[in-house]
């Protein structure tokens, strides 16, 4: 803890309650909680001990990685209300914009131009400044361009986080520029509840070498050059069932360069690019079809997708951005259910963070880049489709999707055995999906009693153990909230060794007095009055 100043906290308070409320948070009085309950006063600067190797990136956001961005649809209706770019030397760049922005500097060269920040996907926070420096970079990337020099934009709770966690996402990030060749110039921060970290990347690019998202053309064929399921395995990260080798395993493919495959598609001259983020697949394709003013056939069962993928489906481990996706890009995608049906169609919307490029390149010339892609070490790398001519009757942008089936798996950590052309397949591992920990003590009703023979009903206490111990796991609903639903829950039935397990806890997870008492102020709404007096009672014994 840094040390109190106490004259310094004085006069803060004192303007604080002159004010009537927090300085530094006006949502409070003062003392606010924090100072009642761990004798800091942010407002004064003073910052409570953390162990930076404590702090999960993932449990401090609402939503993980580009599944943060706004919804396509939400977003193209109020960029469209907003004026074009009227300057000549503007050569790409509308309201609503394509991967970058492209500045005419003479005529042979462009700068190229873009910005990308988004939440934690990883717990790491080195990997994560690597992810968010590669997700900014492939913007240019898929332009065809160059990067050159880059600006970092920060959000941080440096009340709550300690600061080496922040110094460790820049370190990240500077490291993955470094290996572009960009040139870091500065940056911005500011003091924010969630985490948030992106760049602001200029680069070169010349102008016959421009790949557009808008000039797909029939015949091209669709490749795809990392493995989609980020978004599910983030989100399932957030909830506490995805095992770390899992999680870093996807986070290494997401801090992997698009250089390779921005180099080799202006080689092999690509029509058009865009690479896969927020709105998905389906989103970013939609995008690339509907202005090039063509359609597309899909087969989901050669898109590459990380090796865990079909257990987050059969679990519905996805966000709210899927169904985002899905309502804006599903009146486009018809389906073929003739072919194994439809289990694998949730990956076809899956929000991915630092995805691969999607690129439409003439027939003649797709299986050479995509051999020297292998060549290079990018196996994942796949034809996953191709552009098709727009029919007489049929919607611009429609996009029709066969063998919608699962079966290009990439990695190594799964608890099923992999199958198709991934790179690397190893015998099945312990479960991908598993709680972080066992809890020792869920309630008081989860022990049985101790006598010198097992009662008849013995069998039944044991199946009841087991049921509380799952209904306590994070799944759909995640730890913290679980553990502040099992306060109020205690606090209902007036149960005292249930309030005390529960309550020691909570504490022991990072969860907040104030946090604590608004889940009490519910079971008080319900309980009444000998609800509170029974919490607070419990709460003094406590010392909370």
């Amino acid at each position: 803890m840094t040390q109190i100043d106490l004259a310094r906290r004085q006069a803060v308070m004192a303007r604080s309650q002159k004010l009537g409320h927090c300085i530094c948070n006006p949502a409070f009085p003062c003392p606010c909680p924090t100072l009642l309950n761990s004798n800091v006063c942010p407002c004064a600067g003073e910052r409570a001990p953390r162990k930076p190797g404590d702090t999960a990136l993932t449990r401090h956001v609402r939503k993980a990685g580009c599944a943060s961005k706004i919804g396509q649809a939400d977003l193209l209706e109020i960029l469209g209300h907003l004026p074009e770019a009227s300057d000549p030397r503007v050569i790409v760049g509308t309201a609503a914009g394509d991967d970058a922005g492209v500045f005419k500097l003479d005529d042979r060269r462009a700068l190229v131009q873009t910005v990308d920040v988004f939440t934690p996907c990883v717990d790491d926070p080195y990997l994560f400044g690597q992810i968010a420096a590669a997700n900014s970079l492939s913007d240019v990337y898929a332009m065809g361009g160059t990067p050159l020099t880059a600006l970092s934009i920060i959000g941080f709770p440096i009340d709550s986080l300690d600061g080496s966690i922040m110094e460790e996402m820049l370190r990240g990030g500077i490291d993955k520029l470094e290996e572009a060749r960009c040139a870091l110039m500065g940056g911005h921060s500011i003091n924010d509840e969630e985490i948030k970290c992106g760049f602001a990347v200029t680069g070169l690019i010349d102008l016959d070498a421009v790949v557009e998202r808008d000039r797909a053309q029939a015949g091209d064929m669709l490749i795809l050059t990392k493995p989609l399921g980020t978004g599910m395995i983030a989100f399932g990260a957030q909830l506490g069932l995805i095992n770390q080798e899992c999680l870093a395993e996807a986070g290494e493919w997401m801090a992997m360069l698009n250089k390779d495959a921005a180099e080799l598609m202006v080689k092999y001259g690509a029509h058009a690019c865009t690479d896969v983020t927020g709105y998905g697949l389906a989103g970013h394709l939609v995008a690339m079809i509907r202005g090039s003013g063509v359609s597309a056939e899909v087969d989901l069962s050669a898109v590459p997708v990380f090796a865990m993928t079909p257990q987050c489906i059969a679990r519905e481990l996805f966000s709210g951005a899927v169904d985002r996706n899905q309502a804006y890009a599903m009146s486009l995608v018809k389906v073929d259910t003739g072919n194994g049906g439809t289990s694998g169609l949730p990956v076809f919307f899956d929000p991915q963070t630092s995805g691969g490029l999607l690129i439409a390149i003439p027939e003649q010339e797709g299986k050479a880049f995509l051999m020297e892609m292998w060549e290079r070490g990018n196996r994942a790398t796949s034809i996953i489709g191709r552009i098709v001519p727009k029919t007489p009757g049929q919607v611009t942008g429609e996009i029709r999707v066969v063998n919608a089936r699962l079966e290009n798996l990439i990695g190594t950590v799964t608890s099923e055995p992999a199958r198709g052309n991934a790179s690397q397949h190893s015998e099945p591992k312990e479960p991908a999906m598993t709680p972080e920990s066992e809890p020792e003590a869920l309630s008081c009703c989860d022990h049985l009693p101790q006598v010198d023979a097992p009662p008849p009903e013995a069998a039944a206490l044991d199946t009841f153990k087991r049921f509380l111990r799952e209904a306590n796991r994070p799944g759909l609903i995640d730890a913290r909230n679980k553990k502040l639903m099992t306060i109020a829950l205690a606090i209902a039935h007036h149960c005292e060794p249930c309030l005390r397990i529960h309550l020691e806890a909570a504490r022991e997870m990072g969860i907040s007095k104030g946090e604590m008492d608004e889940a009490a102020i519910l079971a008080v709404s319900f309980g009444g009055c000998t609800s509170m007096m029974f919490y607070q009672e419990i709460c003094k014994q406590l010392g909370l």
